[in-house]
């Protein structure tokens, strides 16, 4: 077992792994970046369309792109990567730091570091996770992994294809199979509203023709040895009206319901874990509960856009820098998601310092209204001209939107949306 000693970890080397490791070499910390595949950026490798980079490079790439920018940062940089490498275990060291256990094709390597950041990403849900009753033919895939077979691989799934669920990775497969020749039928979502980006609604939807059933559940996958299609059942007032199902004839299904943040090794370290997002909890400077371990990107909640990934791993590695200096936030006010918000990341907000705020809608309305009280003292208030749940909403918080306003540390913000 090889023993190695570094200032920080970052566990996981897609996007946010990146550019945290990145930012903490640029602090003059000695850093290892850890990944179980055998390649850096993460599903980004698969992503060969393009819509990538326009808030962090300012020019519009494809995923492959976006990674290579931060793969060339890091061939220059003082960074060691370990890839191929599993991190199996997590916990407290002996000497305050943190201990890792880890696996890779030459054996076992035993890591002791100060600080850890937390970049795992995200995976997604299955058929299992949202139990649609029928047998268990081939032909059922995850979009991401149909995304891999068509763009890695160079496998076609099926030919006659219906996607399950709105999700942006179900989006994207819906025009990539249209490409390669297959027939998309339908799109059908459980909500009555898309659970995808609107420009993919746009782009991979309309664009081909391809129907979008809103307020549908599929109730059930027809076929033995393949799958033969799909039975599709609408929805009133929350409730199935059975007399109104049809079934679709298909070949192929593909899943796109959802995307669940990979913490496993997060809980095992002890990491208190958001019931709302699946991600950790953490404070203004993106900590955990577990001193010294902070968390960014896809694993501390699911983005819309891979630029806001980069962005806030850029702040976490910046904090973690800080962390090690021995900085730390003075005051750190609580935050809480109001009416009609799902959930505010961070949890908590330093009234010193600039805070990226991200929070999510829980309903689609045009002209809406974001207000952030504190205390129920107005801090800001912000227009938007449209908001609905898959489109993160970001803004900032400044000291000089605190001033003059009264606080403690038992104060609460709470933003909501009207």
């Amino acid at each position: 077992m090889k023993e190695l000693q570094y200032d920080a970890v970052v566990i996981g080397a897609g996007a946010a792994g990146m550019a945290a490791a990145l930012e903490l070499d640029k602090q003059g910390f000695n850093t290892a970046l850890i990944d179980r595949e055998d390649h850096l950026g993460g599903i980004l490798m698969q992503c060969i369309h393009n819509g990538f980079g326009l808030h962090e490079f300012k020019e519009e790439l494809t995923g492959p792109e976006f990674a290579g920018r931060f793969i060339e940062q890091l061939a220059s940089s003082g960074v060691t990567v370990y890839l191929d490498t599993t991190v199996t275990s997590l916990r407290a060291g002996s000497s305050g730091g943190k201990e890792l256990f880890c696996v890779c094709p030459n054996g076992v390597l035993h890591i002791n570091s100060r600080a850890v950041v937390l970049a795992m990403g995200c995976r997604e849900r299955n058929r299992g996770n949202v139990r649609i009753p029928g047998s268990r033919p081939a032909g059922v895939y995850t979009a991401g992994l149909a995304q891999r077979l068509v763009n890695i691989d160079g496998y076609i799934p099926g030919k006659d294809v219906v996607i399950i669920g709105s999700g942006d990775i179900g989006l994207i497969m819906a025009r990539r199979m249209s490409w390669i020749g297959c027939n998309v039928k339908a799109v059908v979502e459980i909500m009555p509203y898309p659970s995808g980006l609107t420009r993919n609604i746009v782009q991979c939807l309309r664009d081909f023709d391809i129907p979008l059933y809103l307020s549908y559940q599929t109730t059930s996958i027809f076929g033995n040895d393949r799958v033969e299609g799909v039975e599709v059942t609408p929805m009133e007032n929350g409730m199935l009206v059975p007399k109104k199902k049809f079934r679709i004839d298909c070949d192929t299904v593909l899943l796109s319901v959802g995307l669940v943040p990979e913490n496993e090794l997060s809980r095992e370290a002890g990491v208190e874990l958001n019931g709302t997002t699946g991600g950790p909890q953490v404070d203004s400077s993106l900590m955990t509960n577990v001193e010294g371990v902070f968390a960014c990107g896809n694993v501390l909640h699911v983005h819309d856009l891979v630029d806001w990934v980069a962005e806030e791993a850029r702040r976490a590695g910046t904090q973690a820098a800080a962390w090690l200096k021995g900085v730390c936030p003075a005051t750190q006010i609580r935050l809480k998601a109001g009416p009609n918000v799902r959930y505010v990341n961070p949890g908590k907000l330093n009234p010193q310092a600039d805070n990226k705020l991200f929070l999510r809608s829980m309903i689609v309305k045009n002209n809406a209204v974001l207000e952030l009280k504190l205390d129920n003292q107005i801090i800001k208030t912000i227009r938007q001209n449209h908001v609905q749940p898959s489109e993160m909403i970001n803004v900032t918080i400044s000291p000089k939107d605190m001033d003059k306003i009264r606080f403690c540390t038992e104060s609460v913000m709470e933003a909501s949306i009207t």
